[in-house]
């Protein structure tokens, strides 16, 4: 998906257009005059048709649903009455076009085919017969409609159908690339005035952050950078300014006749990211001349826009759009300068003793458990400015730690690289108040200082051998290509070097190091992904108790760990996001569920994971987690869920594929509720499981106040029991006396494990030992409280 492209960095200013006058035009505007996707006219008429089912025109309702849904009006109006399917739409916002070039240019090659071919067998009857059945059959001849004939009603069955089938599982992954490109695109695309038509009726805006404006009788000339001194965009400069650049900075230039320019240093870093950025601050301050290849552009605190779409496709790898080769887990890796520190979520944890020790005893590599690693621990803890302090905290995480104090559990603060008062939400998208510390604004500000050059726009290709007399190869340097659409003809630029470091991450050195002839099997081994099953609460703005927005604030400022390797955070989700990971029922509820994406709150459970992954090629990742992180997930996961419960939601689910979600009755939640486990319902349907709750409800009064005793909420049988044995004279002598009986609904459980990924399975199961086993019976026990006898009766 290509983007506005813009001039020079004086001319930014001028470029601007519309209300929103910030940002750097790349991360303002998401457009394309030219779509290269390839598909035949047939197929897109296929993929429109499914975008409409997807995001129907719906006639709006004015009321809400119960759930303390905002008003009609003329924005919500909009929202309903608007289709993906819409090519009308200014600036093409929802053209299924975008959905199709995301498809081709981002999506891994063998879910590319299978789309390819599902949207050529819908585009005739015969195939749409195939796949929908019955209900393409239509009274009138030719009797059998095309999928982009059908009946939006019939469109929409047949993809709730494909949604839930498990006969034909390449069916199903198709539906779901569709699903998620199709309402990312939707919600995460603006038009020229960086707006998305459909933001105010969710309930979302993008803020500017508040700075102090300068009133000068005569403009200023353009702010200078802290990587000025030091940064060469290529993207911007023809061959002669580029080589002119280099030598201004005190870089070689060595003349050369053939197709690429030849510059010499003592050591070019490959990534300027955390590994990269501190490897290149400390080599030019032992007077090293140092030059750091980055392919990402440099973006500083006044370019960022916190805008979702554009945001993502130039600051992430792939556009944000990167998942596994078996399409059940997305990774978000950075792609600028900076790398992951520039769009990370301000977390900064230090690494345990326990793991250090670990790999220091179990690994064989001792560096890990030495005074020295100690100590460059405390320098770059030193350098970022980390602070656990908070002066307060955004909407998701206020919902973790009372979740976390109804329940007696322990929430953490959370190291930040940035200040207490940070309150930035959208720092995952480049923190555009300058106030979070990355290495573009740390360790690569001290390395430009000291004479290091920062290549931008320019891709590292394979690394450059010789070979020695005693038949060994030696690396002379690097061989990296500028990607940008200058002047450069020569895009080949040949960088020799005393020293080579590739610093690129886990995902891109190993292809990087495959390219340049190297064929250790290791290579691409032994991958850790840390994967996360997420869950969702829902807190009615009726709800005084936490007020706030979910994507305000810190994203991450409080956590709850819950075993050694399983810990408890939430995520950073724009509107984009949130819609390609929530789970799609129909058009109608995917509204509403968007509808109240600002006062949906996120937590996940993080596994520090045993099983490997495998790094096949760029962008190309194979990853399956090993049987106990599928436990430890599940057991994080009914941690996230009772924390939510706790603090308040009124309904709850996770991103399992049908939606499956628990409403809980306003009275419900102020029963004491012992959920000793947060059970697995998928036998159930959302009708049988809501009825049972009303049952069970019906059948019970609101508690005493002392079952909130000392401000702790017993959610707990056992805690329960154990306070009122100790409180049960002093609760006769006031005329409590409470008859407590258990009340038991057994569910079966279906053993089938979860997908890792944040869009799959994620359940209420009883607990590890049930996993690969046959299903067995569990309960969900409750607090009856009687009825204390009215005076006179």
């Amino acid at each position: 998906m290509a983007v506005v492209q813009g001039d020079e960095r004086d001319k930014v200013a001028a470029a601007a257009s519309g209300r929103r006058s910030r940002g750097h035009p790349l991360l303002r505007g998401w457009r394309r005059d030219r779509y290269t996707h390839g598909m035949h006219p047939a197929q897109m008429e296929a993929l429109r048709a499914m975008c409409g089912a997807l995001i129907p025109s719906l006639p709006a309702e004015v009321e809400g649903h119960g759930r303390g849904d905002p008003p009609g009006g003329k924005d919500l109006e909009r929202f309903y009455n608007a289709s993906a399917a819409d090519s009308i739409i200014p600036d093409e916002v929802t053209r299924p076009s975008s959905v199709a070039e995301l498809m081709v240019t981002r999506c891994i090659r063998e879910a590319v085919v299978l789309a390819w071919v599902v949207l050529w067998v819908l585009s005739t009857r015969v195939g749409t017969l195939l796949l929908c059945g019955r209900l393409c059959v239509s009274g009138e001849f030719p009797y059998v409609r095309k999928f982009s004939d059908m009946p939006l009603a019939q469109r929409e069955a047949a993809l709730q159908r494909w949604n839930k089938v498990r006969w034909l599982f390449p069916l199903r992954i198709a539906f779901a690339i569709v699903k998620i490109l199709c309402h990312y695109v939707f919600y995460a695309m603006v038009n020229e005035n960086s707006e998305n038509p459909y933001w105010k009726a969710i309930g979302y805006n993008v803020e500017e952050p508040a700075r102090e404006e300068r009133k000068e009788a005569t403009p200023s000339p353009p702010r200078s950078r802290p990587l000025d001194v030091g940064v060469v965009e290529t993207r911007l400069l023809n061959d002669n300014a580029l080589l002119r650049s280099l030598v201004g900075r005190g870089v070689t230039v060595k003349p050369s006749d053939d197709a690429c320019h030849t510059v010499q240093c003592d050591a070019v870093i490959v990534g300027s990211g955390c590994g990269g950025g501190v490897a290149a601050a400390v080599l030019a301050s032992a007077g090293y001349k140092v030059v750091v290849v980055e392919k990402g552009d440099y973006f500083t605190a006044e370019d960022y826009s916190s805008i979702e779409g554009p945001s993502m496709e130039r600051l992430f790898e792939r556009g944000g759009i990167f998942c596994t080769s078996n399409v059940t887990t997305m990774i978000f890796t950075g792609a600028t300068v900076g790398g992951g520190s520039a769009v990370n979520w301000s977390a900064c944890i230090r690494t345990p003793e326990t793991v250090t020790r670990e790999w220091a005893r179990e690994h064989g590599l001792p560096v890990f458990g030495s005074q020295g690693y100690a100590e460059a621990m405390d320098t770059v803890c030193a350098r970022l400015g980390l602070t656990d302090r908070c002066r307060e905290e955004g909407f998701q995480n206020k919902v973790v730690r009372r979740g976390c104090e109804a329940l007696g559990l322990k929430a953490d603060a959370v190291p930040r690289n940035s200040s207490e008062g940070h309150f930035c939400g959208s720092c995952n998208f480049g923190c555009p108040t300058g106030d979070k510390r990355g290495t573009d604004t740390t360790w690569l500000v001290d390395a430009v200082s000291r004479g290091a050059v920062i290549l931008t726009g320019c891709k590292a290709e394979r690394f450059l051998f010789e070979t020695n007399t005693n038949r060994t190869k030696k690396c002379v340097g690097l061989l990296a290509t500028c990607s940008g659409d200058g002047g450069i003809t020569k895009k080949l630029i040949r960088i020799e070097a005393k020293v080579s470091i590739a610093a690129c991450g886990a995902l891109m050195t190993p292809p990087l190091l495959r390219n340049s002839g190297l064929n250790n099997r290791h290579i691409g081994r032994n991958l850790h992904l840390h994967p996360v099953s997420m869950a969702w609460g829902y807190f009615p703005p009726e709800n005084k108790l936490i007020t706030g927005k979910c994507y305000e604030g810190g994203i991450i400022t409080s956590m709850h760990r819950v075993t050694d390797r399983t810990i408890v955070e939430t995520p950073a989700l724009g509107p984009g996001a949130f819609a390609a990971m929530v789970p799609w029922e129909s058009g109608r509820d995917m509204k509403e569920r968007m509808r109240r994406y600002a006062r949906t709150a996120h937590a996940f459970a993080l596994v520090r994971d045993r099983g490997d992954g495998f790094v096949d090629g760029e962008g190309r990742v194979r990853f399956t987690p090993s049987r106990e992180d599928v436990e430890e997930l599940r057991h994080g996961l009914r941690q996230v869920l009772r924390i939510l419960v706790a603090a308040g939601a009124a309904e709850v689910g996770t991103h399992r594929s049908d939606g499956l979600r628990l409403r809980l009755p306003p009275r419900f939640k102020k029963i004491a509720i012992a959920i000793k486990t947060l059970l697995d319902v998928s036998t159930m349907s959302v009708a049988d499981l809501t009825g049972r709750l009303k049952e069970a409800e019906e059948a019970f009064e609101e508690p005493p106040a002392s079952l909130q005793h000392e401000g702790k909420l017993y959610l707990l049988e056992e805690e329960w029991n154990s306070w009122r044995k100790n409180a049960a004279g002093a609760a006769e002598g006031a005329g409590m006396g409470a008859d407590v009986a258990v009340h038991q609904v057994g569910h079966r459980l279906q053993t089938d494990p979860p997908a890792m990924n944040a869009s799959a399975v994620a359940r209420w199961v009883t607990g590890p030992e049930s996993v690969g086993r046959s299903p067995r019976r569990s309960r969900l026990t409750l607090c009856k409280i009687k009825r204390r006898p009215r005076s006179g009766s």
